[in-house]
């Protein structure tokens, strides 16, 4: 494909666009263009007032709806509250290695948001969508394994980094899982799955402490990072390029951690049919909500 931009985001009047965790980072950039281009553009934020904040900077129809992922009862909430047909839903929100924490119903704080939460609004969302599901992954999936034995970290030390890259992992995983169940019932939806490179973005900033570490990875940041809006680019590119289902697209330049986007390669375990299955199966179990298309 030849180099993606925002030029290349089509006319979006008359679609509708649901993009969790919007009022900061590449989330923000992604609803900025996709509003507009005409989309209506629903900003499914934790906390509602900074996404008005978000949201008073963009043109076009642009809504807040209160979705806290962390939280079983606040997704089911807004899946109940939203309105009409889904074009486009991008499941964009995440945290990444914060000290440890459990989601309201007890899963491990990355897995429970990163993951599970974005697996059950899917699935109560799915009936509605009529084009793409985007799920935001990492390259730090690679580091990632799916310990079905623990996978909310009840028995084993807590490690933050083991525990995003295994939430990232199962990303991959689930887009992976969701574009087969869709295939298989001659859905028209696709699902697409993207990855922003090291992006500059208020996740790498979320758990500073003052320090030499931080002044260093500060530095490193500065010579390698993407800038929110050029880490924007794959999740765009995987919503509106003529792409097939289950694509994965990221920077495709130095170790995929900048440049121009394009359809990446992922780790093996990140391929792996039965891990994908099974993870689905459980993550049913886990959220209650169930492969909604029959």
């Amino acid at each position: 494909m030849t180099t993606f931009t925002t030029a290349d985001v089509p006319s979006l009047a008359g679609r509708t666009a649901v993009i969790t965790g919007a009022n900061s980072g590449i989330g923000r950039v992604a609803a900025r263009v996709l509003a507009a281009r005409g989309a209506r553009t629903v900003l499914a934020v934790r906390d509602p007032e900074r996404g008005r904040k978000a949201a008073a900077d963009m043109t076009g129809r642009v809504e807040v709806a209160r979705l806290d992922l962390a939280d079983l009862s606040s997704v089911r909430a807004f899946a109940a509250d939203l309105d009409g047909p889904i074009d486009l839903l991008i499941n964009n929100a995440g945290v990444m290695i914060p000290p440890f924490a459990r989601t309201a119903d007890g899963f491990e704080l990355q897995l429970g948001t990163n993951h599970l939460g974005h697996f059950a609004l899917t699935n109560l969302l799915l009936p509605r969508v009529t084009g793409r599901v985007v799920t935001v992954s990492s390259s730090g999936h690679r580091a990632g394994e799916i310990d079905f034995d623990d996978l909310n970290w009840t028995r084993r030390t807590y490690r933050p980094m083991a525990a995003y890259a295994q939430s990232k992992l199962a990303n991959l995983l689930f887009t992976a899982e969701l574009q087969r169940r869709l295939a298989a019932t001659a859905s028209p939806v696709l699902a697409m799955a993207a990855h922003p490179g090291m992006a500059a973005t208020n996740l790498l900033r979320a758990n500073d402490r003052p320090g030499a570490r931080t002044r260093v990875r500060d530095a490193v940041t500065g010579l390698l990072a993407q800038s929110d809006d050029d880490g924007a680019l794959p999740t765009l590119c995987a919503a509106v390029a003529d792409l097939p289902g289950g694509s994965y697209v990221g920077p495709g330049g130095f170790l995929q951690g900048r440049g121009a986007p394009k359809p990446v390669g992922r780790s093996a375990k990140a391929r792996d049919a039965a891990v994908a299955g099974r993870l689905w199966d459980v993550s049913e179990e886990l959220t209650g909500t169930t492969w909604p298309l029959g």
